[in-house]
């Protein structure tokens, strides 16, 4: 019986750590797109409809590329 008043306030911690950890994620930016990632490696680079495409979701995007190595 002992026991029990540790390991409830410990799994109250644990939790709270939880909940934590999560609200932090949210805040950080984790969650904010999940979609366009996954679904970006199946366009080609130097397809033209792909960059028109970019370039009409984000207006500011430069032409240029970064390097490759």
């Amino acid at each position: 019986m002992s026991a029990i008043y540790i390991l409830i306030p410990v799994a109250i911690v644990l939790v709270g750590f939880a909940i934590w950890l999560f609200f932090w994620a949210v805040d950080s930016g984790q969650y904010d797109d999940l979609d366009s990632p996954a679904h970006s490696i199946l366009f080609d680079d130097e397809d033209p409809l792909h960059k028109a495409g970019v370039e009409k979701i984000n207006p500011s995007h430069d032409e240029q590329s970064p390097p490759r190595a």
